[in-house]
C-alpha cells in the first residue's frame, strides 16, 4: 500500500439523480398527455386509414372494426406482397382483384393499383360483404373462406361453420385472430371507427 493517499472520487451520485429526475419528470408529462397510452395501443393495435376504413365498411355494410382486423392480421398495415403474390393491406391475389373489379364494373383496373390502400380496402372490403352475404353473415365461414378459399369453406359446412370445425390448422388461427381482434379494434377504437364514445 502506497504511504501517499489516493485522491478522492467525486460521487457521482448527484449527476445519476437529476438524470432520473430530468427522465421521471418526462414521462410524466408524456403519461399525463396521453400520448403513452396512444402509442403502446398503436403499437401493439395498429390503425392507419381510418377514413377510407369508415367509408367503406358504411357503403358496403361490413363491420369497420372487422376491416381492421382483417388489414391488421394481413399486412400489419404494411403494403406487403406474399409468396403467392397477394398484395397490399388486405392481400388481395390478382384473380380476386380481376374478379372484383368485373363484379364492380371497374375497367381500368392494373395491378399495381393494388398499392393504393384506397383500392386495396375498397377490393377487400367488397369481398368480405360478397363472402358474408354467401355464408348468411357468419363471420367464421367468411374469414374461413377469405383464408382458404371458398370451395374449402364450403366443404367444411359453410354458413353455420364453427372456428372449431375448421380443419386446416392455419386457417383456424387466422379465424381465431381476426375475431379476437375485431372485438379489440371495436373497443380501442371506437370513435375512430365510427361507433362514437371512445
Amino acid at each position: 500500500m502506497s504511504a501517499r493517499a489516493r485522491p478522492r472520487q467525486r460521487s457521482r451520485w448527484p449527476l445519476w439523480v437529476g438524470i432520473a429526475a430530468v427522465v421521471g419528470l418526462f414521462v410524466g408529462i408524456v403519461v399525463a398527455s396521453g400520448a403513452f397510452d396512444k402509442a403502446i395501443k398503436e403499437l401493439s393495435l395498429p390503425l392507419e386509414h381510418e377514413n377510407i376504413i369508415r367509408r367503406q365498411a358504411r357503403e358496403k355494410g361490413v363491420d369497420a372494426a372487422l376491416i381492421a382486423a382483417v388489414i391488421d392480421t394481413e399486412s400489419k398495415f404494411t403494403n406487403a406482397e406474399s409468396s403467392a403474390g397477394a398484395r397490399g393491406l388486405m392481400q388481395i391475389t390478382p384473380a380476386a382483384a380481376k374478379f372484383i373489379e368485373k363484379q364492380s364494373g371497374g375497367t381500368t383496373f392494373k395491378l399495381s393499383d393494388l398499392s393504393n390502400p384506397e383500392i386495396n380496402i375498397r377490393y377487400g372490403t367488397f369481398l368480405l360483404k360478397e363472402l358474408l352475404e354467401r355464408y348468411e353473415g357468419d363471420e367464421a365461414a367468411a374469414l374461413a373462406a377469405y383464408n382458404a378459399g371458398p370451395g374449402n369453406a364450403d366443404k367444411w359446412g359453410g354458413a353455420g361453420l364453427s372456428v372449431e370445425e375448421i380443419p386446416f390448422p392455419e386457417t383456424r388461427a387466422y379465424v381465431e385472430t381476426v375475431l379476437e381482434r375485431q372485438k379489440q379494434y371495436r373497443e380501442k377504437y371506437a370513435s375512430e371507427l365510427g361507433y362514437g364514445g371512445g
